[in-house]
């Protein structure tokens, strides 16, 4: 008994010539776009050539990072460089940072370079060691990013308040001013006090020593 035809709906509802089997193997593989932390690792336990880039900050990544991740600043990530040293050009490139606004950057990047094979690491970092896989962990104590944007809201925000009304009621113009900031980069995307503070001297330091530590002679072996 042969497969039914299709009725296509864009063709004024005649009859498709292809049976339903058929348009279905016709049908492209997606390239998969986003991976969670296991199979993530699954993938780094049966393939330990998997191109996964870290675009957090040097101290971030000697803090804590997944074995097998190479430190490339989101602030230094220029992908048609990137590209054009690749040695595997038809391999998709992992994007991890601590939970995924930075990721989503970098593959914004390389999209605009042309390249449009990323995966993006669902949780970053962050849900990486919440599913309790292991890490490479250094000696540098930084803290993440965006914990450091809070702290720093918070304290102007606390500050001005203060000021505001021990002082001069003009001082509010500073909680009002992070109030602006945040609201900005929630419509945006784009947080100014976290590129500011990415490029502070504790946040820089460790790049040579998270480079190397992602090192095959270096790195921890993965085991199931």
């Amino acid at each position: 008994m042969s497969a039914s035809p299709l009725i296509d709906a864009s063709n004024g509802g005649r009859q498709s010539g292809a049976p339903v089997s058929e348009q279905f193997e016709r049908a492209p593989a997606q390239p998969k776009t986003a991976i969670t932390p296991r199979e993530l690792r699954r993938l780094l336990i049966e393939d330990r050539d998997i191109e996964l880039l870290d675009v957090r900050t040097p101290g971030e990544h000697a803090a804590a990072h997944v074995p097998g991740a190479k430190l490339l600043p989101l602030d230094d990530l220029d992908a048609s460089a990137y590209l054009s040293q690749r040695s595997a050009a038809d391999k998709p490139i992992y994007v991890i940072c601590e939970t995924t606004r930075r990721a989503h950057k970098a593959i914004e990047k390389f999209l605009r370079a042309g390249f449009s094979d990323c995966v993006l690491v669902e949780g970053g970092t962050q849900a990486w060691m919440e599913a309790g896989l292991p890490v490479n962990r250094g000696e540098s104590k930084v803290l993440p990013l965006m914990r450091q944007v809070h702290i720093a809201v918070g304290l102007i925000a606390a500050v001005g308040a203060v000021l505001a009304l021990t002082v001069n009621p003009r001082f509010a113009i500073l909680p009002l001013f992070v109030g602006c900031g945040l609201l900005f980069a929630g419509i945006t995307g784009i947080c100014g006090l976290a590129l500011v503070l990415a490029k502070m001297p504790w946040n820089r330091m460790g790049r040579s020593r998270s480079t190397s530590c992602c090192d095959a002679a270096t790195q921890k072996p993965l085991k199931d």
